[in-house]
Formats: C-alpha cells, structure tokens, sequence
C-alpha cells in the first residue's frame, strides 16, 4: 500500500521533532514552527490580497494599546515590531507574486543612507548596532509595498478597507468597553475616543481614512460615501486631536470648493461647507456644555500645550547640535530620553513628537535634507500620471501630512504603515488606469500573423 506523501511529510516531521526533544529540548519547537511558517507564507501567496487586507485592519487599529493594556506592557513594542516586520514579508511576497518595481525616490531609501552615514560616522552612545538595525527595519517597513508593481484588486482592496478601519476600530472597541475589559473612552484633558487604540493614534488613521474617502467620493459621488466621510469624521472630533482635525477640515474644504468631478455636481460638493456652517455656530456653543469630550475642553478653556513638547524638545536638540551634519544613526531618536526616566514617565512618551527634529538626530541636517528631497520626489513622480481628482487629494494630503510630521511621531507611528500602503494603493491604482487596454484581435487575425511570421 502506497503512503500518501502528506503523510510522510507529517511522520518525518513528527520524528524531527522527536530527535530534537531528545538532543536539543529547548530546540523543540523549531521544526513546527519552520513549517508553519511555510504553510502560512504560501498561503500568503496563493491569498495576498487577503493577507494584506487583514495586516491592514491589525495596523491601522493599532492593537499593540489593546494588547499592551489587556497583557502589560512587554506585548507595546513586541505588536509593533511584528505588524513591522509582517509588512516586510508581505511585500517580499508580493514582489515575487507581481514583480519587481524599481522605485528609485522611496523614502525608505533615505533612510538605508542615513543607517550607511551612521556605520561611518559612529552611532549614539546609548545606542546599539542591533537597535540600530531593528529601528531600520522599522523606518523602512511603511514604504516596502512600493517597490511591488502591484495589482489593481490590491490597490483597490487597500483603498475601500482603508475607509472603514476607524469604524471597525471603535466597534471592537466598544465591545471590548462592555465586555469590562478596556474603556472605551480615555481621560487627557477631556473624554477621548480611543477605538482599540490611542486617540491619538486613531485620530491618525481617520485622517488617513478621510482622504481615501474623498478619494472615492471625487470617483463615484455615492450616498455611502458621503456618510462614510461624515462619520469618521465625527470619529475624529470624539478623538480630542487638535492638529488632524484642523488637517482633516483643510483637505476636505479646499477639495470640496476648487476640486471639480463629474462625479460630484457644484451643489453636492457645497452641501457638506453648508451643513459645516450651519453646525460651527452650535459646536461653540457646544463647547462650554460638552467639556467632558477632550476637543470641546480645549475650546472653551483654551489649553496650550498638552503633549508636554516644551519638555521633550530641548534634549532633542541638544543631541542634534552636538553632531549637527550627520546625526548619530538610525534609532537615535529613541535614546535622547531613556524610557525609565522621570520625564518619559510623566508625559508616557520618550519620543520627540517632531520628525524633523528627530532626523536631524539620526541623520543631521544631511539625512533631513535627502529625505525631505526623495519625499517630494516621491510624492510628485507618482502622483503626476494620476488622475486630476486623486492628484490634487493626494498632494493635499502629502502637504498636511509634512505639516503633521512638525508636532506628531507620523513616521515612527504603524499609523504610517496605514498612510503610506494607502498611498501606494493610490499610486498603483493610477498605474492600471493608464496603461495601454490589451490589443483585442478580431477573429481570423491569428491566422494573418502566422502568415506574416512565416
């Protein structure tokens, strides 16, 4: 009787493990664990739009603050570093399942130098080579898709989830929140939505979902869309963030009065600046009865600085003026201030909450500047084919997006894995747009070509 070979996989692999329980213990796991991870990255590539979709959701809810309050604070950076390091392999797969796109202005290439500077000129004494390296991976991660010439249903798939992932977040939130076991709204300053996440951090994501729905609102001009749009954004306003709100009412109302569709008629793209004015009026009102939400705190008591940035920066550049051209290394950033310190346990954060300022310590004024220069390459090369509606949304969003970066960790943050994999969907939608249709022939032409071939 013949052994199906599944069959035999499955003894040999048995019996591996057997030995290693025997001779190595503590290697036990090592077989099954290799084999699992084959068996997930083909299916990864047999379903990698699947795949993408659903790293995407776990990104841009930001379950590393779920986890990190339901099982303490180690799972924080091992969530991040897995969501990271996931992005890596599934762009790999996608590169070998789509081919390869020599994406010669990618950010992430900025930063591959600043890492090289870095080797040369001696890294931050507090910082290791493997911190380093790590740091790296994770600079690099938000931009891998990119060097993928990927399909039209990822593109599209990106897109469409990128729109609901606010929703979803704030609904597996509020279950958890009845469930008793994560509130679902957070104290800072006020009442603040937190989704799974952070408010912060789901303030980032309903940015980032904002403009792919005015995206596809300029393309169809659907209801849905519009009540997709109305209800992030009032995500946004319950989150208490100050800055992506103000980013989020700029995009949106210089599109909705200079941007033209045929997909949107003047009097659909005024309704929305209508309703918005007619709304401001109560939500000043609002503002002095509603201060238990964080936004409506902030406007009737006028708070300044909430973030603690007036203490964060000043060691930040110190470090930047100690090595004013080259910086010390990628990773940099994350050794100014040492988590365990006074400071980073007042404000709960180490980081410098400016990404230019945290350049400049990685990568002086040298790193800043390339990176800076491939951003707006980037930015201009792809977006330039597109068509006028994404083109205009997309370098909107970009301009915000460099103005965020000023008082917000927007590169560092996995809310970046969720802008810039939206981003590139965009990009790769366009591409299909406006290549050549496939050459249909009529019938009887094969037999013509045969001819001329002969």
């Amino acid at each position: 009787m013949q052994v199906p070979p599944l069959t035999v996989a499955a003894i040999g692999l048995f019996a591996v493990s057997a030995a290693f329980a025997v001779l190595a213990p503590s290697w036990f796991w090592l077989p099954l664990a290799t084999v699992a991870a084959t068996w997930i990255a083909f299916l990864a590539f047999r379903h990698t739009v699947v795949f993408c979709v659903a790293w995407l959701l776990i990104a841009g809810t930001t379950l590393e603050m779920a986890l990190s309050d339901l099982f303490g604070p180690a799972a924080f950076q091992t969530t991040i570093a897995t969501v990271k390091g996931a992005e890596l392999v599934l762009a790999a797969i996608c590169i070998l399942r789509y081919g390869f796109e020599p994406d010669v202005f990618n950010p992430g290439l900025g930063f591959l130098a600043i890492f090289v500077v870095g080797q040369v000129h001696g890294l931050h004494h507090d910082l290791t080579q493997a911190e380093s390296v790590r740091s790296l991976a994770g600079s690099v991660a938000p931009f891998a898709f990119a060097f993928s010439r990927l399909s039209r249903r990822w593109a599209q798939a990106v897109i469409c989830t990128t729109t609901w992932i606010p929703l979803l977040s704030v609904t597996a939130g509020g279950v958890l929140a009845v469930a008793g076991l994560r509130p679902l709204f957070f104290e800072g300053g006020g009442e603040r939505l937190a989704g799974l996440g952070h408010p912060a951090f789901l303030a980032g994501i309903c940015l980032v979902a904002i403009y792919a729905g005015l995206i596809e609102l300029y393309r169809e001009g659907e209801a849905r869309t519009f009540v997709l749009l109305g209800a992030n954004f009032l995500i946004l306003v319950l989150t208490g963030a100050r800055a992506p709100l103000a980013y989020a009412v700029a995009v949106t109302a210089l599109t909705l009065v200079f941007v033209h569709s045929p997909a949107l008629t003047r009097q659909r793209r005024i309704l929305p600046l209508l309703l918005a004015a007619c709304l401001l009026p109560l939500i000043v009102v609002a503002a002095s009865e509603l201060s238990a939400v964080r936004l409506f705190n902030v406007l009737s008591n006028e708070a300044g600085n909430l973030s603690g940035r007036d203490l964060l920066w000043p060691p930040f550049e110190q470090a930047a003026a100690s090595s004013p051209w080259f910086g010390w290394g990628v990773g940099a950033g994350n050794a100014i201030i040492p988590p365990e310190s006074d400071l980073a346990r007042e404000i709960q954060t180490w980081t410098a909450h400016n990404e230019y300022l945290r350049v400049r310590v990685e990568g002086g004024l040298l790193g800043l500047g390339l990176l800076v220069l491939l951003f707006v390459l980037w930015a201009v090369h792809h977006t330039s084919p597109l068509r006028r509606t994404d083109k205009v949304i997309m370098r909107l969003a970009f301009v915000a997006f460099a103005a965020h970066a000023y008082t917000d960790n927007v590169l560092i943050a996995t809310t970046a894995c969720v802008f810039f994999a939206f981003a590139t969907a965009v990009f790769a939608r366009g591409a299909h747009e406006r290549a050549p249709a496939p050459r249909v022939k009529r019938p009887g032409t094969r037999l013509l070509d045969a001819g001329e071939v002969a």
